[in-house]
């Protein structure tokens, strides 16, 4: 990757789960945000840089930077700094028959009950391309979809 967001420090690479953002900024969102949206990869920098993410201001986005072993307490902890949080959102570029989702969506349920998310409102969502297709010239529009999708604006 070329991108200069993409550096990480030494201690960037020890951690599994990285949220997005400044400290100041960071608390501010866990008071306000009601949205989750975890991801992995590339598709981080396409969410956190949308012309989108100004106006998605009750949603927070956190790196999943190792998926196996899932961090579980990690991912549980970072649920619980969020209390008005009433979706868990993942996005992904791939396909939702391929990439992480399939994997991984069990261990999104199971800290929002341990959190106290109420059933009526926990939701955990995938905001990825339909099961796969041979249609290369549509990547934009449906990458653009994701992130939208990611961050509620869609």
């Amino acid at each position: 990757m070329r991108l200069k967001q993409a550096s990480s420090t030494l201690a960037d690479l020890a951690r599994r789960l990285v949220p997005a953002g400044d400290r100041r900024s960071e608390r501010q969102s866990t008071r306000t945000s009601t949205r989750l949206v975890f991801c992995s990869g590339k598709v981080y920098y396409d969410i956190a840089g949308h012309e989108a993410r100004a106006q998605a201001t009750q949603v927070a986005v956190a790196r999943l930077e190792q998926l196996y072993p899932f961090p579980v307490d990690a991912y549980a902890a970072l649920i619980a700094r969020y209390p008005n949080l009433r979706e868990v959102v993942w996005a992904q570029e791939e396909p939702q028959n391929m990439g992480a989702w399939r994997t991984i969506r069990h261990r999104l349920e199971a800290p929002l009950k341990e959190a106290g998310v109420p059933l009526t409102l926990r939701r955990q969502t995938l905001a990825g391309r339909a099961r796969a297709r041979a249609i290369p010239t549509a990547h934009l529009r449906e990458q653009d979809r994701i992130v939208r999708a990611a961050l509620g604006t869609s």
